[in-house]
């Protein structure tokens, strides 16, 4: 199973931020208009705008890389044993997004045997796109960007997502609390936004308890491409069964995993 060459990340690069650009035409239409939200069978709400973008990425990506599978967050999966498998989450953030505040985008990721090779998370509605390709560099609107060079965490800003499992553990709650304590800043910008600002330098860490893979699989490699390191709160690196994460400048992710001692598994 041969790697992609660098031609075809360039390539699919593309393609996804056509499709990711298509989607967010589609959710920027339903905003205006209004749409009604239903709820899954796991009771986490869905609406038109769900399904139309993600049949919207999957009928280009699909006519511009056949052979290719698809796990996507409405439709499931589709080819999942193929070489390379696109991970579409097509509104991540459809709480924000019904309830009318703007922490909503498209995430779409390239995945390759174990990694993830290429990513984009958009977000039209707050004037971000940013993407990567592993070995390629991370950008932003076309810019290239950089992570923090932030060393102390007394110097740090923290943005926390969902915790309601860190919540669930007095001992990592506690851990947790100590450290909003000890950084510079504690805020809590949520979904993509706060992955945006970190890979831009513009803040130095993310904490989350409740995700899964379509949440975070192109912000990873974004992350990472940045400069920083992507990894579970336990240290691990992120898989498919995700459902933490501790992304940082690098400079304090091992102190940080240190000072949160959680003893979760993903």
């Amino acid at each position: 199973m041969s790697g992609p060459t660098k031609q075809e990340l360039e390539r699919w690069l593309q393609v996804a931020r056509d499709a990711a650009a298509a989607a967010g035409g589609i959710i920027a239409r339903h905003a205006a208009e209004g749409v009604a939200e239903e709820r899954k069978a796991d009771d986490s709400p869905v609406t038109i705008a769900d399904r139309e973008a993600e049949q919207a990425i999957k009928e280009i990506i699909s006519a511009a890389c056949p052979g290719h599978g698809f796990l996507g967050e409405e439709f499931g999966a589709q080819q999942a044993d193929a070489d390379f498998v696109w991970l579409i989450d097509p509104l991540d953030g459809t709480k924000s997004f019904v309830r009318g505040y703007p922490f909503y985008s498209t995430q779409i990721a390239l995945r390759h045997g174990e990694n993830i090779v290429l990513g984009v998370s958009a977000a039209p509605q707050v004037g971000e796109t940013a993407w990567a390709t592993r070995g390629g560099g991370a950008f932003l609107n076309g810019r290239q960007i950089q992570v923090s060079e932030t060393t102390e965490v007394s110097q740090a800003t923290l943005s926390g997502g969902n915790l309601a499992t860190l919540a669930a553990s007095p001992a990592s709650w506690s851990a947790y609390g100590e450290l909003v304590q000890q950084v510079h800043r504690g805020r809590g910008y949520g979904d993509f936004y706060h992955y945006h600002l970190l890979a831009s330098g513009r803040i130095d860490a993310v904490v989350e308890s409740d995700l899964n893979i379509l949440d975070i699989a192109a912000l990873s490699l974004i992350v990472e491409e940045a400069g920083g390191r992507f990894t579970t709160l336990a240290g691990h690196r992120p898989g498919l069964d995700v459902s933490t994460a501790l992304a940082s400048n690098g400079r304090l992710h091992d102190e940080l995993l240190a000072r949160l001692g959680w003893t979760g598994r993903h």
